[in-house]
C-alpha cells in the first residue's frame, strides 16, 4: 500500500500538491467558525441523576437552580436608593427576556430569602436567574447580558457569574489562548527545525505540513459540531496534536529522504524508499495514537468523547499529509531539499569546515552513550526506575473534583464573582447547595417539614429551605419560600459551609443521602454533580485501560513480531506517565508553582484530565517507541546481534527522536500559556511526559532493559510467529544492504 501511495505522489506531484492546497483553503474557510460552535461543559453525563435534577428544576420549578448571577456592588451599600434602583432595573430587564426564567433578587425576594441574597459586608447583593437553553445557548446569552448589563454606573458596579458566565468566559479565554499558543509554538518550531536540518528548505517542509494539519483540524472540529457536542477544550489540544504530529511525521520522512539521497539514490527512488520505511513507521505510530484516543469514546461524557472523535480524525489527517502530500513536495524539490544551509556561514564564521563529511553511527555520541548504558544495564535500570517511582509517589494522594470558576484566571469576571459568593454569600452560592427533588410527590407538608428538620441537623448545614418552611438545627425558623412545591412534586435546598468538591463535601452528601426521605429522592447540586462524574468515570475506567493495553500490544506485535517488546513498552509508558502524574499533583493539587504559572489551587484535580493525559501521552510515547524499534528491528534482521542492533538503532534515530520530542514539547508546552488551569496542567503534563520519554526512557532505560533481555526481546510463541509471518506488517529491509554512514543532519 505504501509503495503505491509513494508511486502516486512521485508520479503526479503537481496534481497532489494542487489538490492539497485547494483542500487546505476549503478547510481554512470552513473551520474558521469552529470556536463559535463548541461547548464548555461535558463533564457529566446527561443520564446522571444530578443532570436529571437540573432538568426537573428547569422544567417544573421555573428554573429554581440558577445558572446566572449578577453581583451588584456599591460603597454606598445594597440598601442605598441608587443601588436599589439599579438592582430593580436589572431585574426588569431580565424578566422582560423570554430566554430568562426565575429571576430573583435581594430587592424583590421575600424576607425569608432576601437576607441570603445580601452580602455580609452590606455593600453587595445578588440577582439570580436561570438562562434557558443548552451550553452553547446559555453562554451566548450570558455574553449578550454581560455586554448589556455589566459595568459601573453612578458608583454601582455590576459583574456576572454563575455557570453560564463561566461557560462564556471559558470560551472567550480558550479562543485567545489558541492564538497565543500558536504564536509561540510555530516560530520556536521553525528555529528548532533549522537547527536540526540546517537547510531552510528542509526545515520549512515539516512546518508547512503542520500548518496544513491545523487547517484540517479546525475543519474537522467544525464538521463534528454538526453531528454531536464537541468540547471547547478540544480546540487547543487537537490543533496542538495536529501541529505536533504533522511536524513529527514530516521530520521522520524528510530525515529518511535526506539519508537515502546521501546513500546515492535519485529523488524519486529516495522518496519511495523513505515512504516505505519512515512512512511505515508513521503509519504504525498514527495507528497507535489513534487507537489510544479512540479509547476515550467508552466514557459517557462528551468532554472526553469529543477528544476521541476529533483526535482520531486529526491523527489520520497528519499521517495522510505526511505520506502523500510531503512526498510530492520532496520529488519536486529533489536535491534542493538541502538548499539554503544556514549552518554553512556559521561554520565559516567560527573557522570550522563548512561542509563536514558524514559520520558512521559507531562514531556518534549516541552510540557511545548507549554502549555505556548497556555495559551498566543493571544499575542504570534500578536508579532510573527508583527515580521515576519517587516522582510518581504524590499521585497516591490525588483528589478529584469538578471544575468551577476557579479554573479561570482571577481577572475573569466569573472567577471574581465566584470568590465573592464563597466569601460574602455563604447561604446563596448556587455552587454550594445540594438540591433534593421529590419528583411527583404530593404528600403533606408535615412529612416534608420533618425531613427538612432532619437534614438541617447535619454538620455544616446552615439551613434547609423547603415547602414546609426554613429549618436551622432541626427547628423551623421561617415560613416556606414560594414555589417550592406544585403538582409535579417538591424540592428542598440544603446549603453547606463546605467546599462541595472536597472530601468533606462528599462525606456530607453521603450523610444527606442517608437521611430517610418521605418519597424516592433525586439529588442535584455541585456535590452531587461531582459524585456522579467520578462514578461515571470509575465505571468505565477498567474497560478503557484494558482496551488501550490490548490495542497497543496488538499493534506493536504486528510491527515487531515480539510479545516481549510490547509488554516492555506498556510498562515503560506507564512508568513515565506515573512520574508526570505525580508532578501534576504536586504542582496543581498542592499548589506549588501556582504563583509562577498563575493559577488558583483548589486542592483537587479535574478527574477527566488524567484520563485524557493517559490516553494521549500513551499514544504519543508510542510514537517514539515505534520510530526507535523500527530502526533497531531493521538492524536486528540484518545482523541478529541484539546489542549491536540496539546501539545502531539508537545511534541512527537518537538525534531525530530527540529533535521530534523537543518539537512536540514546544507545541504541547505552548498550552502552558493558557489561562484555563486544567489546560495548563495538560500542557505541562504532556511536555514533561514527552521529554522524559524521549530522553530518560528511550535513550537510557529502554536500551538498558533491551540489553538485559538480549535475544528474548524478539521472542514470541511459535503459533504467534506463524501468525506474524502471515499477517504482520513488517518493515521492508534490503538484506544485501551494507550499513552506511549516517549523514550529518
Amino acid at each position: 500500500m505504501l509503495t503505491r501511495i509513494a508511486q502516486l505522489a512521485t508520479g503526479r506531484p503537481r496534481t497532489v500538491l494542487a489538490a492539497a492546497l485547494a483542500f487546505a483553503l476549503f478547510c481554512g474557510i470552513f473551520g474558521a467558525t469552529a470556536a463559535g460552535h463548541l461547548k464548555s461543559g461535558g463533564f457529566t453525563s446527561d443520564d446522571a441523576e444530578s443532570s436529571r435534577v437540573t432538568r426537573l428544576l428547569a422544567d417544573d420549578f421555573d428554573g429554581a437552580a440558577p445558572n446566572f448571577v449578577l453581583l451588584v456592588e456599591s460603597d454606598a451599600g445594597a440598601d442605598d436608593p441608587v443601588t436599589r434602583a439599579a438592582g430593580l432595573s436589572l431585574v426588569d430587564t431580565l424578566r422582560s427576556r423570554s430566554d430568562v426564567r426565575g429571576t430573583r433578587s435581594y430587592w424583590t425576594a421575600p424576607p425569608t430569602l432576601a437576607s441570603a441574597l445580601r452580602g455580609t459586608d452590606g455593600k453587595s447583593a445578588l440577582i439570580v436567574a436561570y438562562l434557558v437553553g443548552d451550553e452553547t445557548e446559555i453562554q451566548r446569552v450570558a455574553g449578550d447580558l454581560a455586554d448589556e448589563l455589566t459595568g459601573t454606573t453612578d458608583g454601582v458596579t455590576v459583574r456576572q457569574g454563575g455557570i453560564a458566565a463561566i461557560y462564556h468566559d471559558v470560551n472567550a479565554q480558550t479562543t485567545r489562548d489558541l492564538a497565543v499558543a500558536e504564536s509561540v509554538a510555530i516560530p520556536l518550531s521553525m528555529i528548532v527545525l533549522v537547527l536540526v536540518f540546517g537547510s531552510l528548505v528542509a526545515a520549512s517542509l515539516p512546518l508547512i505540513i503542520g500548518l496544513f494539519a491545523i487547517a484540517v483540524t479546525l475543519a474537522i472540529l467544525r464538521l463534528f459540531t454538526v453531528f454531536t457536542d464537541v468540547s471547547i477544550y478540544a480546540l487547543n489540544l487537537t490543533t496542538a496534536m495536529g501541529l505536533a504530529l504533522a511536524i513529527d511525521y514530516a521530520l521522520f520522512i524528510v530525515s529518511r529522504y535526506r539519508e537515502e539521497l546521501g546513500n546515492g539514490l535519485e529523488p524519486v527512488a529516495a522518496t519511495i524508499r523513505a515512504v516505505q520505511t519512515a512512512g511505515r513507521t508513521v503509519l504504525f505510530s498514527a495507528l497507535t495514537v489513534a487507537l489510544s484516543m479512540a479509547v476515550l469514546s467508552v466514557f459517557n461524557l462528551y468532554f472526553l468523547k469529543s477528544f476521541a472523535y476529533t483526535g482520531v480524525a486529526v491523527v489520520a489527517a497528519a499521517a495522510a499529509a505526511s505520506i502523500l502530500v510531503l512526498p510530492a513536495a520532496l520529488v519536486l524539490l529533489g536535491h534542493r531539499v538541502n538548499a539554503v544551509d544556514l549552518r554553512v556561514p556559521l561554520r565559516r564564521l567560527f573557522g570550522r569546515d563548512p561542509h563536514p563529511g558524514p559520520i558512521t553511527p559507531e562514531q556518534s555520541g549516541w552510540y557511545r552513550l548507549v554502549h555505556w548504558v548497556m555495559r551498566h544495564a543493571v544499575p542504570v535500570s534500578v536508579v532510573i526506575i527508583a527515580i521515576l517511582l519517587a516522582l510518581g509517589s504524590p499521585f497516591l494522594s490525588v483528589k478529584f473534583g469538578y471544575p468551577d470558576d476557579r479554573v479561570l484566571p482571577t481577572s475573569a469576571p466569573a472567577h471574581q464573582v465566584g470568590d465573592t459568593l464563597r466569601e460574602e454569600f455563604p447561604q446563596a452560592d448556587p455552587g454550594a447547595v445540594t438540591t433534593v427533588v421529590l419528583d411527583d410527590y404530593r404528600g403533606d407538608t408535615a412529612a416534608i417539614g420533618a425531613y427538612a428538620a432532619r437534614l438541617s441537623t447535619i454538620d455544616d448545614v446552615p439551613a434547609v429551605l423547603s415547602a414546609a418552611g426554613v429549618y436551622v438545627n432541626g427547628q423551623r425558623v421561617a415560613p416556606a419560600p414560594p414555589s417550592m412545591s406544585n403538582d409535579t412534586g417538591t424540592y428542598l435546598s440544603v446549603s453547606t459551609r463546605l467546599d462541595p468538591y472536597s472530601p468533606g463535601g462528599q462525606d456530607q452528601l453521603a450523610e444527606i443521602r442517608a437521611v430517610d426521605a418521605p418519597a424516592p429522592a433525586l439529588y442535584g447540586g455541585a456535590a452531587a454533580v461531582n459524585a456522579d462524574s467520578l462514578a461515571a468515570l470509575g465505571a468505565r475506567m477498567p474497560l478503557a485501560l484494558a482496551l488501550i493495553a490490548l490495542t497497543t500490544f496488538v499493534v506493536l506485535f504486528l510491527f515487531t513480531g515480539s510479545v516481549v517488546l510490547p509488554i516492555k513498552a506498556l510498562l515503560l509508558n506507564t512508568l513515565s506517565l506515573a512520574a508526570a502524574f505525580g508532578a501534576m499533583v504536586w504542582i496543581f493539587q498542592d499548589g506549588h508553582l501556582s504563583g509562577l504559572l498563575g493559577f488558583t489551587p483548589v486542592g483537587h484535580m479535574v478527574p477527566t484530565m488524567p484520563i485524557l493525559m493517559f490516553c494521549l501521552a500513551f499514544g504519543l510515547s508510542m510514537d517514539y517507541e515505534v520510530f526507535l524499534l523500527s530502526r533497531i528491528r531493521e538492524e536486528w534482521l540484518l545482523t541478529h546481534d541484539n546489542t549491536r542492533a540496539v546501539a545502531i538503532g539508537v545511534a541512527r534515530t537518537g538525534r531525530i527522536f530527540t529533535a521530534a520530542a523537543v518539537l512536540m514539547a514546544i507545541v504541547m508546552g505552548a498550552m502552558i500559556t493558557s489561562k484555563v488551569a486544567f489546560m495548563q496542567l495538560m500542557g505541562l503534563g504532556l511536555t514533561l511526559t514527552i521529554l522524559t520519554d524521549a530522553t530518560i526512557i528511550r535513550g537510557l532505560l529502554a536500551p538498558a532493559l533491551m540489553r538485559l533481555l538480549g535475544p528474548l526481546n524478539w521472542w514470541a510463541p511459535k503459533p504467534l510467529v506463524r501468525l506474524h509471518t502471515r499477517i504482520g506488517l513488517s518493515e521492508e529491509v534490503e538484506p544485501d544492504r551494507e550499513p552506511v554512514a549516517a549523514a550529518r543532519l
